[in-house]
């Protein structure tokens, strides 16, 4: 099992936890959440994205941000319907 993942019953493992708590910050221009992600996180930002659309369909995630999940759910949403 990956360091990063706490069981399935549990709720969400700190790096999940610190990828909502990111997405419900504003920043102010481009450029400035990706160097968030590299320096808070330590991630690139291919692989930020990779694990957080991962978390919008995880019900843990949903229990823990409901607000924020659902706002990032219906982004998402409205990206693909664009396609």
């Amino acid at each position: 099992m990956d360091q990063h993942q706490d069981p399935p019953e549990a709720g969400l493992a700190e790096r999940e936890r610190a990828i909502l708590a990111l997405e419900r910050r504003g920043f102010p221009g481009p450029g400035v959440k990706e160097r968030a992600i590299r320096e808070e996180l330590g991630l690139a930002p291919v692989r930020y994205y990779q694990l957080l659309n991962a978390l919008l369909d995880d019900p843990r995630a949903l229990a823990h941000d409901p607000v924020t999940v659902n706002r990032l759910r219906r982004v998402r949403e409205a990206r693909r319907t664009e396609r």
